[in-house]
């Protein structure tokens, strides 16, 4: 062969392993915008949304949109610092300030562990309301299910098809639910931007169900995985967490207005006691029997996928204690452990009492804005050192910042509401 001719081929072959290179990282990519968007819609989201809506009407969809708002401001600043760096949160806050991501660590941790017998017994639920199974039975299944996928050997790839199928699965169900309501869309609309009623404790709640604790480093988390970090991948970071914001905002909205389509035909959802069960009975409104079918299957998957996002990122957190427990078998032996710990918990209390829900949903809150105080130091007067001397955008500091204090401020006055629900006087 002639020097041109091997030149030639030499760039051929270069140019088919970049391809293959590429095509295996698309697994994790794709598989950290879903469990960062599965993460965010769980058993208490759905729950949530549901009995909100049957109170506020079209109103509660501008809760919907700041929680969505208040989401890219987190997302975007923390899974750009946290790929840019290379370094999990845990591991990262410690570089900026020593002993911190050990303090961020263990808060997320309790947080996501408490999170984890919640959506266990969301996992009993929905085989109940699907397959009819007692629901102590179906959560059971739900933990040993999630922990055979974790047991398996190339568990990473397992974990991004199955909240991939399942993150897709729910959204297809939920808009043929949103379809069949007949919701008032055009007022839905317009109570996004300007609604009837502000009712501040539900943009709390729904932000700290849903962006505090674990699931704001879930996605982050998995895309270090896919080892295309450092600054020079910068763009392909924004692009992914701003998918992963637009599923979540989709999953977010089709599930309200789903709602919305029954209350506002009049039908009034039961929410009195803690075995209540509004969102069931609005997909039974609208489908009958097959309604609560296609519920169990949604109510299932989300508890499943936001079993794994908790374990998963939970067990993250544990290396900043160990290395050892960093990646490979060791990570996936303490994330069987998260999981194991839970569902006996969940087996010997049965399903968590609703306060202690709200607690943890309430608490996870708390978390978010000790997280994000951390991530802006780092960004306003670390950057140089921390991360490595890359010039971190101004805008998306400052919006990081109105996030952190806006969440600090809804934090604040919620402490003693979120601890009332215990019994505690704060």
């Amino acid at each position: 062969m002639t020097d041109a001719q091997h030149t030639t081929a030499g760039e051929a072959d270069a140019g088919t392993r970049a391809k293959a290179f590429a095509k295996s990282r698309r697994g994790p990519i794709l598989g950290a915008i879903f469990l960062m968007a599965t993460s965010a819609i769980g058993p208490g989201f759905i729950t949530q949304t549901a009995t909100f809506t049957a109170q506020l009407g079209a109103a509660f969809a501008f809760a919907i949109l700041a929680s969505v708002l208040i989401d890219f401001a987190v997302q975007m600043n923390i899974w750009r610092m946290i790929t840019v760096s290379g370094k999990r949160a845990g591991d990262l806050a410690n570089s900026a300030l020593p002993y911190s991501g050990h303090v961020l660590g263990v808060l997320i941790i309790i947080g996501g562990l408490a999170f984890n017998i919640g959506n266990i017994a969301g996992g009993g639920l929905g085989l109940n309301a699907l397959l009819g199974l007692d629901p102590k039975i179906g959560g059971l299944l739900t933990g040993l299910l999630a922990i055979g996928i974790f047991l398996f050997k190339r568990a990473g790839r397992v974990v991004d098809i199955v909240v991939m199928v399942l993150g897709i699965g729910m959204i297809v169900m939920t808009v043929a639910v949103a379809i069949a309501s007949q919701p008032p869309v055009g007022d839905a609309l317009r109570q996004t931007f300007v609604p009837d009623e502000l009712n501040f404790a539900t943009i709390t709640t729904i932000v700290g169900g849903t962006v505090g604790g674990y699931i704001t480093y879930a996605g982050a988390h998995r895309y270090l995985e896919s080892g295309l970090i450092g600054p020079d991948h910068v763009q392909g970071v924004h692009r992914a967490s701003m998918q992963g914001i637009l599923v979540t905002g989709v999953m977010r909205y089709v599930l309200f207005l789903a709602i919305l389509g029954v209350v506002a035909s009049g039908v009034t959802l039961d929410l009195s006691g803690q075995a209540a069960n509004p969102a069931g009975q609005a997909f039974g409104v609208v489908l009958g029997d097959a309604g609560l079918r296609i519920f169990g299957f949604i109510f299932w998957a989300a508890a499943i996928t936001s079993v794994i996002g908790a374990a998963f990122t939970s067990a993250t957190f544990m290396s900043v204690f160990s290395k050892r427990l960093a990646s490979g078998w060791p990570l996936q032996l303490a994330t069987v452990a998260f999981i194991v710990v839970s569902l006996i918990v969940y087996l010997l209390i049965g399903t968590a009492p609703a306060a202690i829900l709200v607690f943890v949903g309430g608490f996870n809150g708390l978390i978010l804005p000790i997280g994000l105080a951390i991530f802006m130091y780092i960004g306003w007067f670390r950057q140089r050192d921390v991360l490595g001397g890359y010039r971190y955008p101004r805008w998306l500091l400052i919006v990081g910042t109105l996030a952190t204090l806006l969440s600090l401020y809804m934090g604040i006055m919620s402490i003693g509401p979120i601890f009332a629900f215990l019994g505690v006087g704060v």
